[in-house]
């Protein structure tokens, strides 16, 4: 299984929405066919086996996707994982609205519609003394 170029997290393009929602299904159910893709996509969204066959295809272009052709049925993979686009997708987002500055990513982030549950703020609160500990 291999991608059509070598795929670092520095260049892959950021993937659209359309993009994360098959990268999702990815990387819930690991390497898969179009057909499976879409039939988990269609637990969602109405979309056409040919429309989610189309966007593995440029997917797989962009170096989003790795494909294994070795069989009929091509098997598609996230070129990169979960972790690693959620890291490429942030520190884009970072720059781009918060000027690089992570307190005002935090800050809008915690106080944001959706407030962060008691168990979210623990977690939170343990990285934060992770990082506190390594600073030491």
């Amino acid at each position: 299984m291999s991608p059509p170029k070598s795929v670092t997290a520095n260049n892959v393009p950021e993937p659209t929405q359309s993009e994360l929602d098959i990268l999702n299904v990815l990387w819930q159910l690991g390497p898969s066919t179009v057909r499976h893709v879409h039939a988990a996509l269609l637990e969602h969204d109405e979309l056409a086996y040919t429309t989610v066959l189309s966007m593995l295809q440029i997917m797989y272009q962009k170096g989003l996707v790795m494909r294994d052709d070795s069989e009929r049925a091509h098997v598609y993979k996230p070129a990169l994982s979960r972790n690693q686009t959620q890291r490429q997708i942030l520190t884009k987002l970072l720059h781009r609205v918060f000027g690089g500055s992570t307190t005002e990513l935090v800050m809008q982030a915690l106080g944001s519609a959706q407030p962060a549950s008691l168990s979210e703020i623990n977690k939170i609160r343990t990285r934060l003394d992770e990082l506190e500990g390594k600073r030491k």
